[in-house]
């Protein structure tokens, strides 16, 4: 039995801004123990044998930085497949481009484990006990999905309907019907009755049996899917491979979930029931749940100072935070945005995000340290006309051969030694040592040793965007 994972690994982070942006989506967030939600994701995917190769279904901006978490999370170098959307499109386009995937390199009778990369579940052993029911479930041609035996009357889960009769725990079920976000009283309702389990959004299936099921239920949207995958050029960088769609079909794709699309037309879904201890991780206020609180109910991330302060979730990456007579609150503190929302309220974080896109500030997206294939950038100050910058660029590593039409650059060498091309010119530079980089200058920056180089980039000019940037050739295929 072959198991092929697909982690799907998107989406515009907008519940948990200001840590999650939409360069930096959610799966990519650091828990307390040092590990993303997405490489928590990769090591309960890799625990089953059979195995053939874990395909990740991203966007095409935050590939590189996908493909870092998973491989340092990845000892015994399972296979690695890249699907890379180049804009989003829900989960049915994710899964119908991964499917045409793993059938082509693993055949219809492939199985695929559909997971978020950015769910938490405790209970491993009950995980693999429910994907082992339903990976059984999917050879014999079933849509199986996992439900969650309630714990609660949630309003922010969809609700799953089954046949229940009583039988043992992480067997399969058929599907009754699928219930919308409900309201509380239909909520209570819903999990008093016993009959109803919570939608994770976890499905498993063949490759053949859901791309029938598209077929049969969205023709043009799997056409679209199709197109975009037999047009779209694959790559293999790093020991990975890569498909990257072919954004003019691609764009094509209806934006609907699997569940509108399929999960609740086709006659052919069944569910495992389960107590997995899940969790989407959804709000900042079910992150917080992560962390102990104190004897006052405070749970602290970072360094705060507190007086009279009751029940609040505080989170700094850096400064220090001082509370005073406050409860119920939820404090998150980064280096370019602060959130301060009431407890009962996180959900309506995404209306600041939408604020923020209205209005065209950058902090909706990018984080003021930005990840590249070769490294960081962290932006230390900038006002009218100039730029300072932080960069660091990784052993072996180097920047793209780029120029710039409206600013100029000086660089100086603070850490690990660089080589540039600035124009015609190639220069070997030391700590304390810099160049100038006229604007329309071709330049490039290589880190040629076995530690970090670190250097202080200021720019000057009339126009200082990231998309100032003319690409000649490029190690990560962006040129």
């Amino acid at each position: 039995m072959t198991i092929i994972p697909v982690i799907i690994s998107g989406g515009a982070g907008t519940r948990l801004w200001p840590a999650s942006r939409e360069a930096f989506p959610k799966p990519l967030l650091k828990l307390a123990d040092g590990e993303s939600l997405l490489q928590k994701t990769f090591r309960r995917a890799t625990l089953f044998r059979g195995v053939g190769e874990v395909v990740v279904v991203t966007n095409r901006e935050t590939y590189f930085l996908t493909r870092d978490e998973c491989q340092a999370v990845n000892p015994d170098q399972i296979p690695l497949g890249f699907v890379l959307e180049p804009v989003g499109r829900n989960t049915t386009g994710a899964i119908a481009t991964a499917a045409s995937w793993v059938r082509t390199h693993h055949g219809s009778d492939a199985i695929m484990l559909v997971l978020p990369a950015d769910h938490l579940i405790d209970d491993l052993d009950r995980f693999q006990l429910a994907v082992e029911a339903a990976a059984e479930a999917a050879t014999q041609g079933r849509i199986v999905t996992f439900g969650i035996r309630p714990t609660a009357p949630e309003t922010g889960y969809g609700y799953i309907q089954f046949e229940h009769d009583g039988g043992a725990a992480a067997t399969v079920h058929p599907v009754v019907r699928f219930v919308e976000k409900p309201k509380r009283e239909v909520a209570e309702a819903l999990v008093a009755g016993g009959a109803h389990l919570w939608n994770s959004g976890m499905f498993c299936f063949t490759a053949g049996s859901i791309l029938e099921e598209l077929e049969a239920l969205a023709p043009e949207l799997l056409a679209a899917c199709e197109q975009s995958v037999s047009a779209g050029s694959i790559s293999t960088n790093n020991g990975c491979r890569s498909l990257e769609l072919h954004a003019g079909h691609f764009k094509e794709v209806q934006d609907i979930s699997i569940d509108y699309a399929v999960m609740e037309k086709s006659k052919r879904v069944s569910v495992v029931p389960s107590d997995m201890g899940w969790s989407d991780v959804g709000s900042w206020n079910s992150l917080s749940e992560l962390v102990v609180p104190d004897a006052l109910g405070n749970r602290i991330q970072g360094d705060a100072m507190l007086h009279d302060v009751t029940n609040c979730y505080i989170k700094s990456d850096a400064r220090v935070i001082g509370a005073v007579g406050i409860d119920n609150l939820i404090i998150v503190d980064t280096p370019d945005a602060l959130l301060v929302a009431n407890r009962e309220c996180t959900q309506d974080v995404k209306h600041i995000v939408g604020q923020l896109k209205t209005k065209g500030h950058e902090s909706y997206k990018i984080h003021r340290t930005a990840h590249r294939p070769w490294g960081t950038y962290t932006i230390l100050e900038e006002g009218e006309r100039f730029k300072i910058k932080r960069i660091v660029v990784k052993p072996g590593a180097q920047l793209s051969l780029q120029m710039h039409h409206h600013r100029s650059e000086h660089w100086i060498v603070v850490c690990g030694s660089a080589e540039v091309v600035n124009g015609e010119q190639a220069i070997a530079l030391q700590p304390n040592q810099s160049t100038y980089i006229p604007a329309g200058h071709k330049h490039r920056l290589i880190n040629p040793g076995v530690i970090d180089l670190v250097l202080i980039e200021v720019q000057c000019g009339e126009y200082l965007g990231e998309d100032d940037i003319v690409r000649f050739e490029d190690s990560y295929g962006r040129a």
